[in-house]
């Protein structure tokens, strides 16, 4: 379908309803952010639109295998609006540089139906700044569960407690679902259009969006 991703990163979005509960499946007790420990608590078992319980959690090293794999399952269009062009392989150097993230400055989350991966998001932090780039990719056959606004949402939690208070994300100036999942979200999306292209930011604090309001989204998009 389409897709999103940071100019330096290789993952994109695709998905437009709406999420169920999350359910915290770590420790709930709140632990400092720091740089490669991996965070348990973020892990967390998601209802979707069919009421099928799927799990998301931070990426791991071990999920290269799983990452490749996720990839040659997603199609032609997805592929192209993930990257703005073809891009049938990942390298080993991508593989890498997308499992394996410190958690602070670099976070990504993928849903896992089973032992196989579904969709995956990330965030990487600009350097020096409160500001991050945003993407999320959903295989096609799990779109439209509500499965984009569970990333937006795990995302920008973990990214407000790591700092980080603006989200900016480009997209493809014909991929109207990834926008609705950005203008359903709640947080107050300003957009900007060049060269066939779709760049947007949005505060993503707290004061700006409450977590109560985030959750409540129903009747909204497709």
């Amino acid at each position: 379908m389409h897709g999103m991703y940071p100019k330096h990163q290789v993952d994109g979005v695709n998905d437009t309803l709406h999420p169920g509960p999350r359910e915290p499946m770590g420790d709930p007790t709140p632990r400092v952010s720091v740089a490669g420990r991996y965070p348990v608590e973020l892990e967390a078992d998601i209802l979707v639109r069919t009421g099928a319980r799927l799990h998301l959690r931070p990426i791991r090293s071990d999920d290269a295998t799983r990452l490749v794999t996720f990839h040659h399952n997603l199609s032609f269009d997805s592929i192209y609006r993930r990257y703005f062009s073809m891009h049938p392989e990942l390298s080993p150097d991508e593989v890498v540089h997308l499992t394996e993230v410190d958690y602070v400055e670099r976070m990504a989350f993928v849903v896992e139906d089973g032992e196989v991966l579904v969709a995956v998001g990330r965030y990487d932090r600009v350097p020096h700044s409160s500001t991050a780039e945003v993407a999320f990719v959903v295989r096609d056959d799990y779109q439209h569960l509500g499965l984009g606004h569970q990333l937006l949402e795990a995302l920008a939690d973990a990214a407000r407690e790591r700092g980080i208070t603006v989200f900016t994300a480009e997209t493809l100036l014909e991929n109207r679902d990834m926008m609705s999942v950005f203008r359903h979200s709640k947080f107050p999306v300003t957009s900007t259009i060049s060269d066939g292209q779709i760049s947007v930011r949005f505060s993503i604090t707290s004061d700006d969006q409450p977590r109560a309001a985030r959750g409540d989204q129903s009747g909204e998009g497709r």
